[in-house]
């Protein structure tokens, strides 16, 4: 993506009304009293204004227009121009102590992904991700991410920054955004899910607007946000309001079995546990019951417990015999051999081929 400049002057200082105050009255070779005479505004109020330690306001205006023929939208315009230049170097001197903050931003993956704009200025760099999030300064990401209420499943087995999973999160509700909902019926969403699993046999890009479809009419948006590094992220739960639920899946996964255990699992969040609760899994603190709830669910969901100890106690786990049963079931074969695999009852390199590869559209060809 081409990096950004901005063209328009952006002034490195800020001149207050009362020096220009200053030169119109020697212009006309007014002193300040006299200047105060004409206007009734005190003295000490006119040496305030001269000094800048006071701003023109309306009523200021309107006394100086009459009494020096400059109209009231100059004299405003200059301490609107005054007040917003001050502003804005008052928020660079503040922007300067956090510029670090942008060394655990993801910044490089964001502009490829389109998510932000890349600009040669760290300031105007920084601002851009603090749009990004929708926050005024670094102190409110501070206050507002780490306490997000979320469920996600993620791996330890590296460093996990929270500057990098709240980027994830905040483009999944920016994603979610977009998706219109109906409000949430938790019968409507069991059945959106008996339908759903009809659908993985399906490449994504039949499967996910099906997917989306459904799941909006039950009051739930299903989002698919790119991994990020230092997220380990592959699925996260949270309610964006009490009719709303959000489900957002990261692709981290190229197999069919991981992605939709992953789905049913955070749909499992959803049904069995509370729309207010702080799901903080792996390293930043699981709830072990709750995840071992929505791994059940997902296990259930996926293949009905009847059916699975039937097939296994044959212990007939050749290829055809999980295509078969696949069939019969009326789910995707990589989906049984996941869960044979993580049923330990074949090894993790055995009919892996039976597992539907996937290649995303975010992906480098």
């Amino acid at each position: 993506m081409v990096e950004q400049t901005r063209n328009e002057f952006q002034p490195d200082y800020a001149v207050h009304p009362g020096e220009v105050l200053t030169y119109e009255l020697s212009l006309r070779g007014m002193n300040q009293n006299e200047l105060a005479k004409r206007t009734g505004l005190t003295p000490k109020h006119i040496v305030s204004l001269v000094k800048g330690h006071s701003g023109i306001t309306p009523e200021t205006a309107i006394k100086l227009e009459r009494a020096l023929g400059m109209p009231v939208d100059y004299w405003l315009n200059l301490e609107a121009h005054y007040q917003e230049i001050q502003a804005r170097l008052d928020e660079e001197r503040r922007l300067d102590n956090d510029l670090s903050w942008l060394d655990r931003i993801p910044l490089r993956d964001m502009v490829k992904l389109g998510w932000i704009k890349k600009f040669n200025d760290k300031h105007e760099q920084l601002e851009e991700v603090l749009r990004f999030f929708g926050i005024a300064s670094v102190r409110q990401w501070k206050k507002m991410w780490p306490n997000l209420a979320v469920a996600f499943r993620q791996h330890n087995t590296h460093e996990v920054r929270p500057e990098a999973v709240s980027v994830w999160l905040r483009q999944g509700e920016l994603a979610a955004a977009k998706i219109a909902c109906e409000s949430f019926d938790k019968d409507a969403f069991r059945e959106a899910l008996d339908h759903i699993r009809g659908l993985t046999e399906l490449p994504p890009q039949d499967f996910i607007p099906h997917m989306q479809a459904l799941c909006a009419e039950a009051g739930v948006a299903v989002v698919f946000v790119p991994s990020l590094p230092k997220t380990g992220v592959s699925g996260a739960t949270r309610w964006l309001n009490s009719e709303k639920a959000l489900i957002q899946l990261s692709a981290r996964y190229k197999s069919d079995d991981h992605l939709w255990f992953t789905f049913y699992h955070e749909a499992g969040h959803i049904l069995l546990h509370g729309k207010k609760e702080l799901f903080l899994e792996g390293i930043n603190g699981m709830d072990e019951e709750k995840e071992a709830e929505a791994n059940s669910f997902a296990q259930k969901e996926l293949i009905p417990r009847k059916a699975f100890r039937r097939f296994t106690n044959e212990a007939n786990f050749s290829r055809d015999a999980i295509i078969f049963f696949a069939q019969d079931i009326g789910i995707a074969p990589g989906i049984v051999v996941g869960q044979l695999q993580h049923s330990k009852l074949i090894g993790f390199n055995q009919c892996n081929d039976l597992k539907r590869r996937y290649k995303w559209e975010h992906e480098d060809s």
